[in-house]
């Protein structure tokens, strides 16, 4: 068990109020957690305080050569009063591989997840209970050497915050429209595509803003090589149900290993239903579309847990998904996992984790 230090805030902030529509990632809660790392020493000093700035050296190595990774995951309040966490163990694998590509020092995966749950038991009051909303957990590491040299570095602060959230996409579960990029590119195979580090998330923002102009909710990459095979959307991995069969892109170094992409994976093996991980081209989504074969397209990612999508664009062709409404298929899929994630649903899996 992780020995925690806890400090409470004397001036706790107002919570949201009722009609706030909780828009996502704007709203922090009273307190976070903070570890440190110095070579030779390990981590250490793990602690809860109030919510307050980061403050660092400007030459502090995370501004200058990026060394830094982010994780997120959330934290419900079930209709019995229990918080749970959905699958944590996971999250913390995935920051270890993220840790291992980046040099950054690992951190013990009973130690991410019990820091989760201590800010979150600290916070409980802040997670809201209206559907469709959750308290967005994100924890992330910084390189806080003063030092201006490419090297990994000697220090790290571990820190996580928490921020009640609605749905990510204004529009909820309504389907969004998807933008497949065909000038930028966000990462090859032997980068750092599978890591879950902000270098990925702003070389993204060009071909964002384009999408957003043109009215898409978000970008679908294709590979950096080829230029042809569909990897995983900005916020999210795809899929496509196609004939009867789910397929999504293999993971292959240069997609994010979602922990939500897994469960909808290990669900409709469950279900019986087929499911690849392959190789897509936009050529083969073209004629699926076009002869009718495209039953249904959905991303899956925790801030959006799944989400339909209603049309792709790829150069001048835009390609509508049936009837451009919810699939059934997607609709099962949230509604399982968001059921096991609120509690509603028994966990026969382990994969529901409660805060005590």
């Amino acid at each position: 068990m992780l020995d925690i230090r806890i400090e409470k805030t004397t001036n706790p902030k107002q919570l949201p109020a009722a009609d706030n529509p909780l828009r996502f990632g704007t709203i922090f809660t009273d307190h976070m957690f903070i570890m440190n790392y110095e070579t030779g020493k390990g981590w250490h000093d793990a602690r809860i305080v109030p919510y307050q700035p980061v403050v660092l050296d400007p030459s502090a190595m995370v501004f200058h050569y990026g060394q830094e990774m982010f994780e997120g995951l959330k934290a419900y309040k079930a209709a019995d009063g229990r918080v749970l966490l959905f699958r944590p163990d996971m999250n913390a694998k995935r920051t270890n591989h993220t840790n291992s590509r980046l040099c950054i020092p690992e951190i013990a995966e009973e130690d991410f997840v019990d820091a989760v749950k201590a800010i979150v038991k600290v916070d409980e009051k802040w997670i809201p209970t209206k559907p469709d909303t959750s308290l967005y957990i994100r924890p992330f590491i910084i390189a806080t050497d003063p030092f201006l040299g490419v090297r990994p570095s000697d220090t790290y602060q571990f820190i996580i915050i928490l921020s009640p959230v609605g749905p990510y996409y204004p529009e909820g579960l309504d389907p969004v429209k998807i933008w497949i990029e065909d000038d930028y590119v966000r990462a090859i195979r032997g980068g750092i595509g599978e890591a879950k580090t902000g270098g990925n998330y702003v070389a993204s923002m060009a071909a964002q803003l384009k999408a957003h102009e043109e009215g898409y909710s978000q970008v679908l990459w294709l590979d950096g090589v080829e230029r042809k095979y569909i990897e995983e959307v900005g916020a999210m991995n795809i899929f496509f149900k196609i004939n009867g069969t789910v397929v999504t892109p293999m993971l292959n170094g240069s997609i994010l290993p979602g922990i939500t992409r897994d469960s909808v994976i290990a669900l409709c093996k469950e279900w019986g239903i087929p499911v690849e991980e392959r190789k897509v081209s936009v050529d083969e989504l073209y004629e699926a579309a076009k002869d009718g074969s495209m039953e249904e397209v959905f991303g899956t990612g925790t801030a959006a847990v799944v989400s339909p999508v209603s049309h792709l664009r790829f150069k001048d062709h835009v390609l509508k998904v049936k009837d451009g409404g919810i699939g059934a298929l997607s609709q099962k899929l949230y509604d399982t996992v968001s059921g096991l994630q609120r509690g509603q649903i028994v966990d026969t899996r382990g994969w529901v984790v409660e805060v005590k």
